[in-house]
Protein backbone atom coordinates (compact mmCIF):
# COMPACT_ATOMS: atom_id res chain seq x y z
CA UNK A 1 0.00 0.00 0.00
CA UNK A 2 1.28 3.17 -1.30
CA UNK A 3 2.30 5.77 1.95
CA UNK A 4 0.41 8.70 2.60
CA UNK A 5 3.21 11.44 2.62
CA UNK A 6 0.50 14.27 3.26
CA UNK A 7 1.77 16.47 6.51
CA UNK A 8 0.69 15.39 9.45
CA UNK A 9 1.80 17.87 11.83
CA UNK A 10 0.86 21.42 12.06
CA UNK A 11 3.42 24.34 11.20
CA UNK A 12 4.96 26.31 7.92
CA UNK A 13 6.54 23.49 5.36
CA UNK A 14 5.30 21.29 2.67
CA UNK A 15 6.33 18.57 4.70
CA UNK A 16 6.23 17.18 8.10
CA UNK A 17 10.32 16.91 7.80
CA UNK A 18 10.32 20.81 7.05
CA UNK A 19 7.61 21.27 9.74
CA UNK A 20 9.16 19.28 12.58
CA UNK A 21 13.01 20.89 11.68
CA UNK A 22 11.50 24.35 11.21
CA UNK A 23 13.94 24.16 7.65
CA UNK A 24 12.16 27.20 6.11
CA UNK A 25 13.12 29.52 9.45
CA UNK A 26 16.35 28.08 9.78
CA UNK A 27 17.58 28.34 6.02
CA UNK A 28 15.99 31.91 5.90
CA UNK A 29 18.40 33.31 9.44
CA UNK A 30 21.16 34.02 7.07
CA UNK A 31 21.56 36.89 5.21
CA UNK A 32 20.78 37.24 1.42
CA UNK A 33 23.28 37.66 -1.72
CA UNK A 34 21.53 41.27 -2.10
CA UNK A 35 22.61 42.28 1.81
CA UNK A 36 26.05 40.15 1.37
CA UNK A 37 29.36 42.39 1.43
CA UNK A 38 30.93 39.68 0.68
CA UNK A 39 29.76 35.84 -1.14
CA UNK A 40 31.56 34.50 2.06
CA UNK A 41 29.55 35.95 4.73
CA UNK A 42 27.28 32.49 4.09
CA UNK A 43 30.24 31.13 4.91
CA UNK A 44 31.17 32.79 8.17
CA UNK A 45 27.17 32.68 9.50
CA UNK A 46 27.04 29.00 8.65
CA UNK A 47 29.73 28.42 10.76
CA UNK A 48 29.16 30.45 13.71
CA UNK A 49 25.09 29.77 13.68
CA UNK A 50 25.99 25.38 13.71
CA UNK A 51 28.74 26.09 16.53
CA UNK A 52 25.48 28.20 18.36
CA UNK A 53 23.57 25.13 17.74
CA UNK A 54 25.76 22.16 19.03
CA UNK A 55 26.86 24.87 22.47
CA UNK A 56 23.45 24.77 23.08
CA UNK A 57 22.88 20.97 22.96
CA UNK A 58 26.24 21.24 24.82
CA UNK A 59 24.68 23.53 27.46
CA UNK A 60 21.64 21.10 27.87
CA UNK A 61 23.54 18.36 28.34
CA UNK A 62 25.77 19.79 31.49
CA UNK A 63 22.75 21.06 32.82
CA UNK A 64 21.53 17.86 32.86
CA UNK A 65 24.61 16.11 34.08
CA UNK A 66 24.51 18.72 37.11
CA UNK A 67 21.42 17.16 37.77
CA UNK A 68 22.40 13.51 38.30
CA UNK A 69 25.54 14.28 39.86
CA UNK A 70 23.36 16.53 42.35
CA UNK A 71 20.97 13.27 42.32
CA UNK A 72 24.21 11.25 43.51
CA UNK A 73 24.31 9.83 40.22
CA UNK A 74 27.87 9.80 38.73
CA UNK A 75 28.19 7.52 35.94
CA UNK A 76 25.10 9.23 34.35
CA UNK A 77 26.60 12.76 34.42
CA UNK A 78 29.85 11.37 33.16
CA UNK A 79 27.67 10.03 29.92
CA UNK A 80 26.39 13.33 29.53
CA UNK A 81 29.71 15.08 29.80
CA UNK A 82 30.93 12.90 27.16
CA UNK A 83 28.31 13.87 24.55
CA UNK A 84 28.85 17.73 25.59
CA UNK A 85 32.89 16.91 24.68
CA UNK A 86 31.42 15.24 21.63
CA UNK A 87 29.71 18.41 20.30
CA UNK A 88 32.51 20.37 21.12
CA UNK A 89 35.00 18.77 19.20
CA UNK A 90 32.62 19.20 16.12
CA UNK A 91 32.44 22.53 16.68
CA UNK A 92 36.33 22.79 16.77
CA UNK A 93 36.26 20.53 13.66
CA UNK A 94 34.17 22.63 11.53
CA UNK A 95 36.58 25.68 11.97
CA UNK A 96 38.51 24.32 9.37
CA UNK A 97 35.90 25.40 6.99
CA UNK A 98 36.93 29.12 7.77
CA UNK A 99 40.34 28.43 6.10
CA UNK A 100 39.03 28.78 3.11
CA UNK A 101 38.02 31.93 4.34
CA UNK A 102 41.09 34.71 2.87
CA UNK A 103 42.18 38.02 4.94
CA UNK A 104 41.31 39.96 2.53
CA UNK A 105 38.03 38.92 1.98
CA UNK A 106 37.19 38.68 5.55
CA UNK A 107 38.38 42.29 5.51
CA UNK A 108 35.85 43.06 3.40
CA UNK A 109 32.87 41.80 4.98
CA UNK A 110 33.66 42.69 8.26
CA UNK A 111 31.96 46.03 8.11
CA UNK A 112 28.71 43.87 8.03
CA UNK A 113 29.91 42.38 11.84
CA UNK A 114 29.91 45.85 13.56
CA UNK A 115 31.16 45.40 16.63
CA UNK A 116 30.60 41.63 17.34
CA UNK A 117 32.86 39.21 18.99
CA UNK A 118 32.94 35.56 20.02
CA UNK A 119 32.78 36.53 23.62
CA UNK A 120 29.49 37.70 23.58
CA UNK A 121 28.27 34.15 22.10
CA UNK A 122 25.22 33.02 24.09
CA UNK A 123 26.18 29.38 23.77
CA UNK A 124 29.65 30.15 24.80
CA UNK A 125 28.53 31.82 27.64
CA UNK A 126 25.35 29.65 28.79
CA UNK A 127 28.94 26.91 28.24
CA UNK A 128 31.11 28.76 31.15
CA UNK A 129 28.57 29.54 33.45
CA UNK A 130 27.38 25.48 33.61
CA UNK A 131 30.74 24.31 33.61
CA UNK A 132 31.82 26.45 36.63
CA UNK A 133 28.73 24.87 38.18
CA UNK A 134 29.65 21.38 38.02
CA UNK A 135 32.72 22.30 39.27
CA UNK A 136 31.20 23.15 42.71
CA UNK A 137 29.14 20.63 42.74
CA UNK A 138 31.64 17.58 41.84
CA UNK A 139 33.92 19.65 44.97
CA UNK A 140 30.73 19.06 47.21
CA UNK A 141 30.30 15.72 46.07
CA UNK A 142 33.67 14.86 46.69
CA UNK A 143 33.89 16.27 49.96
CA UNK A 144 30.66 14.57 50.81
CA UNK A 145 32.83 11.35 50.26
CA UNK A 146 35.93 13.04 52.56
CA UNK A 147 37.65 12.56 49.04
CA UNK A 148 40.30 14.53 48.04
CA UNK A 149 41.40 15.24 44.00
CA UNK A 150 44.61 14.48 44.69
CA UNK A 151 43.43 11.04 46.09
CA UNK A 152 40.84 11.00 43.54
CA UNK A 153 43.55 10.69 41.33
CA UNK A 154 44.81 7.96 42.49
CA UNK A 155 41.57 6.04 42.91
CA UNK A 156 40.15 2.59 41.38
CA UNK A 157 39.53 3.58 37.46
CA UNK A 158 36.62 1.99 37.88
CA UNK A 159 35.07 4.45 40.65
CA UNK A 160 32.26 6.92 39.36
CA UNK A 161 33.74 9.54 40.87
CA UNK A 162 37.34 8.80 39.24
CA UNK A 163 35.30 8.10 36.04
CA UNK A 164 33.68 11.16 35.95
CA UNK A 165 36.71 13.29 37.28
CA UNK A 166 38.13 12.02 33.75
CA UNK A 167 35.37 12.94 31.81
CA UNK A 168 35.97 16.38 33.21
CA UNK A 169 39.67 16.75 32.75
CA UNK A 170 38.82 15.82 28.93
CA UNK A 171 35.92 17.94 28.48
CA UNK A 172 38.91 20.55 30.09
CA UNK A 173 41.09 19.50 26.90
CA UNK A 174 38.51 19.83 24.35
CA UNK A 175 37.42 23.23 25.69
CA UNK A 176 41.04 24.28 25.26
CA UNK A 177 41.49 22.60 22.11
CA UNK A 178 38.96 24.70 20.33
CA UNK A 179 40.14 28.00 22.02
CA UNK A 180 43.41 27.40 20.69
CA UNK A 181 42.18 26.53 16.87
CA UNK A 182 40.19 29.81 17.82
CA UNK A 183 43.01 31.66 18.08
CA UNK A 184 44.51 30.56 15.32
CA UNK A 185 41.71 31.34 12.93
CA UNK A 186 41.88 34.92 14.37
CA UNK A 187 45.63 35.39 13.51
CA UNK A 188 44.88 33.63 10.28
CA UNK A 189 42.21 35.74 8.82
CA UNK A 190 40.88 38.12 11.22
CA UNK A 191 44.27 40.72 10.99
CA UNK A 192 44.87 40.42 14.39
CA UNK A 193 48.41 41.42 15.80
CA UNK A 194 49.92 37.94 18.00
CA UNK A 195 49.59 37.71 21.31
CA UNK A 196 51.31 40.36 23.82
CA UNK A 197 50.93 43.71 21.20
CA UNK A 198 48.66 46.30 23.64
CA UNK A 199 45.08 46.08 22.45
CA UNK A 200 45.15 43.46 20.35
CA UNK A 201 42.10 40.56 20.77
CA UNK A 202 44.36 37.83 20.21
CA UNK A 203 46.39 38.90 23.70
CA UNK A 204 42.72 37.65 25.45
CA UNK A 205 42.40 34.86 23.67
CA UNK A 206 45.71 33.15 24.27
CA UNK A 207 45.28 33.94 27.60
CA UNK A 208 42.05 31.60 27.60
CA UNK A 209 44.02 28.99 25.83
CA UNK A 210 45.44 27.38 28.98
CA UNK A 211 42.45 28.45 31.29
CA UNK A 212 40.72 25.26 32.85
CA UNK A 213 37.46 24.62 34.76
CA UNK A 214 38.39 22.35 36.93
CA UNK A 215 41.96 23.43 38.07
CA UNK A 216 41.39 21.36 41.42
CA UNK A 217 41.38 18.36 39.66
CA UNK A 218 44.14 18.60 37.93
CA UNK A 219 47.88 17.69 39.03
CA UNK A 220 50.13 20.59 40.00
CA UNK A 221 51.87 22.52 37.00
CA UNK A 222 55.20 23.90 37.87
CA UNK A 223 55.40 28.14 37.88
CA UNK A 224 56.39 30.14 35.05
CA UNK A 225 59.67 30.29 36.95
CA UNK A 226 60.28 26.63 37.34
CA UNK A 227 59.26 25.87 33.66
CA UNK A 228 62.31 28.47 32.34
CA UNK A 229 64.58 27.03 34.75
CA UNK A 230 64.30 23.59 33.64
CA UNK A 231 65.15 24.56 29.87
CA UNK A 232 67.90 26.97 30.70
Amino acid sequence: MKRDHCPMLPGDGTTDYARYMRTDALLDLQRRPAEMLHRDELLFQVVHQSTELWLKLAVAELTEALTRLDADQPAAAEALLVRATLGVRLVTAQLDMLEHLRPADFQTMQPALGNGSGAESPGWRGLQAVSRQLGRSFAAHLAARRVTPAALREADPTDPARRLAEAMWTWDEQVSHWRARHYQIALRIGGHAPAGTPGSPATMLARLVEHRFFPELWPPQPSTVERASRTD
